[in-house]
């Protein structure tokens, strides 16, 4: 492990986390992705991840239990606090974070459990059905095209580490879903089936579109199944990462129940 000190904005390194920062895609041109603090480095290290640039202030540098998560890097930048503070788009910037090799697009795997995501839009959402999926036992996330980047920042941040979890799909055609091998299930406010007194076959792949329309009428025809959440308070709908975790929620606790 090479281990050199930083300190120009110029830095080749430096420019490319910037890239990465600016460009919710970028990741997809330079084959890489940028990981911010020792949750999301610690994270995937965890499920194997191996290589990467790790970048660490002075301050962390210094700390034993803060040096441990650079183990198997090939290369540590030790940068100082103002440095540390354009590779980063919190408000308070975190003291390392970790350049690591970008997985590609991804291969649909066939019939394991799946979330399906149909042009969601809000980082935030995706991340956060990453993170139910993850947790609820499911095993792949297929996002199709127009979803937001599934590896840009904002998304790696809400996931929590949950990318490291998932067989990750993104930027698919509609009718890759074939390969699946699954039946389809979709949500809908409109839907006759309650949720709770469907049946739900297993495994399956849950579909969840738009934020404002919802998943495409295409999309819609092609689920086995289409359920709606009861809603007794009256409201119109649920967020889309809110339904998801009900959802995925509920196919988990059938499949233990059997």
């Amino acid at each position: 492990m090479k281990v050199e000190s930083l300190s120009s904005r110029d830095n080749p390194l430096v420019v490319k986390v910037r890239k990465l920062l600016r460009d919710p895609g970028a990741y997809r041109k330079l084959g890489a992705v940028w990981l911010e603090g020792d949750h999301l480095g610690a994270a995937w290290r965890a499920r194997g991840g191996a290589g990467g640039e790790a970048v660490f202030t002075e301050a962390a540098w210094a700390r034993p239990e803060r040096r441990a998560l650079a183990e198997g890097a090939v290369r540590v930048a030790v940068v100082p606090d103002g440095l540390m503070s354009d590779l980063s788009s919190l408000d308070s910037p975190t003291d390392c974070g970790f350049l690591i090799p970008w997985s590609g697009p991804g291969q649909i795997l066939p019939a394991v459990d799946t979330v399906v995501l149909d042009r969601l839009q809000d980082a935030g959402n995706v991340g956060a059905i990453l993170r139910s999926a993850a947790a609820l036992g499911v095993k792949q996330v297929v996002a199709l095209k127009g979803t937001a980047a599934l590896w840009s920042p904002k998304v790696l941040r809400a996931g929590m580490g949950a990318h490291f979890a998932l067989q990750l799909v993104e930027a698919a055609e509609e009718g890759a879903l074939v390969a699946l091998g699954l039946p389809l299930l979709g949500t809908s406010s409109h839907a006759a089936a309650e949720l709770h007194q469907a049946a739900l076959p297993s495994p399956c792949a849950w579909v969840f579109g738009h934020e404002g329309q919802g998943a495409s009428a295409a999309l819609l025809d092609r689920c086995q199944l289409t359920v709606r959440i009861p809603q007794p308070g009256g409201e119109e709908s649920l967020n889309v990462a809110s339904a998801a975790a009900i959802c995925l929620y509920e196919s988990l606790r059938r499949r233990l129940a059997q």
